[in-house]
């Protein structure tokens, strides 16, 4: 039975958002057709697309489907306005009271902004000049770049544009140079300091919940993921995500995402920080 590129995408689409909830849209056509090429060769399957389809949906596959088909763009402290605030406003209290600060990375990616915010942290604690005892649960569903991000060992370039001003890399990472066939590439790995602080874990965002306590996190990073979702999940998400911060703590949001439902619950602060001031009825 011959099919249609069109009838191969929307079962794709179809299968995507019934594991993830993700919901990928009408210009992705092309991303579509090379991640197909791409689980085919993950699989080593090399029969009719559709087969394969039928094994994902039998659970067989499922796991290379997800990581193939989940995207991961990310980069350190993306975004720094967040980090500069999570230094300068959230983090002194802690040193004034000495209590533990627990904070949550929702889509952690490639580690790239659990590191980061556990390098803030490292900050404040000079800034300050007190110990800040900090705990970051970092978590995503694509279980390839959660172990990425668990091995912290990063390409870097002295152009990158990366860390802020205010960051000194080499005080974080140790740098190595690697050869490679069109020359010496640079790697750093996060040091031992900044590991212990964060914690890696697969969590689907599209689960009915999320096992955590409530009132778990007093800083919460969903950022630059809800975009994957509708309107209506994305507004799902935000309220099982919110019943896990604390009164006073901090909701941190990409630059495109809004608090939809939460809007009456919160107190705008900064660009798409927001601190939860009641709980949902």
């Amino acid at each position: 039975m011959s099919y249609s590129v069109e009838d191969i995408h929307n079962r794709v689409k179809k299968i995507l958002y019934s594991l993830t909830g993700i919901t990928l849209t009408e210009n992705k056509e092309i991303m579509i057709s090379n991640r197909i090429d791409k689980l085919k060769r993950n699989c080593k399957f090399y029969g009719d697309i559709m087969e394969l389809l039928d094994l994902v949906e039998e659970g067989r596959y499922e796991r290379d489907f997800i990581n193939t088909f989940t995207t991961n763009k990310t980069h350190f402290f993306r975004e720094d306005f967040h980090f500069i605030d999570l230094k300068d406003r959230v983090l002194p209290k802690f040193a004034q009271s000495g209590e533990k600060i627990s904070m949550w990375c929702s889509a952690s990616s490639t580690g790239e902004e659990p590191y980061s915010m556990a390098m803030t942290v490292f900050e404040g604690v000079e800034e300050s000049g007190r110990n800040i005892s900090a705990s970051i649960i970092a978590t995503d569903i694509d279980t390839n770049v959660l172990q990425y991000a668990a091995d912290g060992i990063y390409r870097y370039s002295k152009s990158s544009k990366e860390f802020p001003s205010w960051i000194k890399p080499q005080k974080y990472f140790k740098r190595r140079v690697q050869k490679t066939l069109s020359g010496d590439e640079v790697l750093i790995k996060a040091n031992d300091e900044l590991k212990r602080m964060i914690s890696f874990h697969e969590l689907n965002l599209n689960d009915s919940s999320y096992g955590f306590s409530n009132n778990q996190f007093d800083v919460i990073f969903c950022r630059n993921v809800l975009i994957y979702f509708s309107v209506e999940d994305q507004n799902k998400i935000l309220k099982k995500i919110f019943r896990h911060l604390k009164i006073g703590g901090t909701l941190y949001l990409g630059h495109s995402e809004n608090p939809q439902d939460l809007i009456n619950y919160v107190k705008r602060v900064g660009q798409n920080i927001f601190i939860k001031e009641k709980e949902i009825i």
